[in-house]
């Protein structure tokens, strides 16, 4: 209660203070234009106040005078935009009556060149049309040196610039037309670029598979040769003096990624062509189709006398009387009984290679005879040093028998 007392009392006093000011009759207070201004309203016995600071004021009175300079500058430019457009009107009537009446006129006379040329010889309308025609060219002279029209050398020159500018028209259109197709063309080049590299890639990996295929038969044939200290080099008499690997200068796509698979194609190719050649070559294979091993290459119990032995074969048991084939191609250099051997062959196939073929039952060819892969050269037997019908098979090379085994196992394709 005391702190409202002590406010109403300070109210009270600035109040009596306020009119005691008013009253001086000495004072008046001097305000701003932009005053703080207070609106009162006044509805159903209740008053509302609008305060109207002096930024408001400011902003208002700054309102009203950029309406006022757009409103008389639209006004102005309004009237003035009617007078020019009342002028323009005007020359366009005048003009299109002017038209209008040379082409009347042209019509008149284009009627008459047919009455005129029917009667040559009627010479007043003749000196009638010229006369027409004079007063014609007169109007055209005065319409085309009238002002703001264009003259006859103008329209000329505008004519010669338009047919220009419309074929350059035709020939940018045309030229962009070209290069929408050449952009079309290089796409579909790039994509048979792409399935070119996508075929030849394939190539190569398949042809690359099937020349390892080839080198992988070569390792497993020089691992019996090895031991021995030897090693046969499918590569040693290969010779390109006659004119080697056929490589492509250049493809028809001018695309070195593309070049270098066909050079990488060509040379497996090239490499796999003389491998398979060379591998004709090779005693390779199993000289009777249906066999079982009794007796393994290197030291064994010899069958006879039971003590450790050296065997330089392997023995194929089979049953007498079937075929024995030859592995390579060869010359026969021996076809005879042997000692301990039985029935044997011996087949030099080149490239220091020897095959031996004992206790056969039968011989088919003799010594001196070329025979071929696959060719039929004896039956199965037990003649000789023999516990039973079988193949000893040895292969030599370079006068040193090696294990057969891997020979046999090898795959000539």
């Amino acid at each position: 209660m005391g702190v409202l007392l002590l406010a109403f009392g300070s109210g009270m006093k600035k109040k009596s203070i306020q009119t005691k000011i008013t009253k001086h009759p000495h004072y008046i207070e001097k305000k701003p234009f932009f005053s703080p201004k207070e609106i009162i309203f006044r509805s159903n016995g209740r008053a509302r106040v609008l305060y109207i600071s002096p930024k408001m004021q400011i902003l208002l009175l700054t309102f009203f005078c950029l309406f006022a300079v757009w409103s008389f500058y639209s006004y102005h430019f309004y009237a003035r935009s009617g007078s020019i457009i009342h002028r323009k009107d005007l020359e366009l009537v005048m003009a299109k009556d002017a038209y209008v009446d040379l082409i009347s006129d042209f019509m008149a006379l284009h009627q008459n060149v047919d009455k005129i040329l029917s009667h040559k010889e009627n010479s007043k309308e003749i000196e009638d049309y010229k006369k027409k025609a004079t007063v014609f060219e007169d109007k055209v002279k005065q319409i085309t040196d009238a002002p703001g029209l264009v003259s006859e050398k103008a329209l000329d020159k505008k004519k010669e610039i338009s047919e220009v500018l419309l074929q350059r028209d035709v020939v940018v259109s045309e030229r962009d037309e070209l290069k929408k197709q050449i952009n079309m063309m290089e796409d579909t080049l790039q994509e048979i670029k792409n399935a070119q590299l996508d075929v030849f890639e394939r190539l190569r990996v398949l042809s690359s598979k099937e020349v390892d295929k080839l080198r992988s038969t070569f390792n497993e044939i020089n691992v019996p040769l090895k031991k021995h200290g030897l090693y046969f080099n499918p590569l040693a008499n290969k010779k390109e003096s006659k004119g080697g690997l056929y490589i492509p200068a250049k493809s028809a796509l001018d695309d070195k990624r593309i070049d270098d698979k066909i050079i990488a194609i060509y040379k497996n190719v090239d490499d796999y062509e003389y491998y398979k050649k060379i591998m004709k070559g090779l005693p390779l294979g199993k000289p009777v189709w249906s066999y079982w091993v009794t007796s393994q290459y290197g030291t064994r119990s010899d069958p006879f006398k039971k003590s450790k032995a050296t065997h330089k074969g392997v023995d194929l048991a089979s049953r007498t009387g079937n075929k024995i084939q030859v592995k390579a191609p060869g010359k026969v250099v021996r076809a005879t009984f042997v000692n301990g051997y039985g029935n044997m062959v011996e087949v030099d196939h080149g490239n220091g290679f020897l095959t031996k073929y004992a206790h056969m039952n039968k011989i088919y060819v003799k010594k001196g005879q070329t025979v071929k892969l696959n060719e039929v050269i004896g039956e199965v037997g037990s003649t000789g040093r023999s516990t039973g019908p079988h193949l000893h098979y040895e292969v030599v090379y370079h006068g040193v028998s090696v294990n057969p085994m891997p020979f046999i196992k090898a795959k000539a394709s």
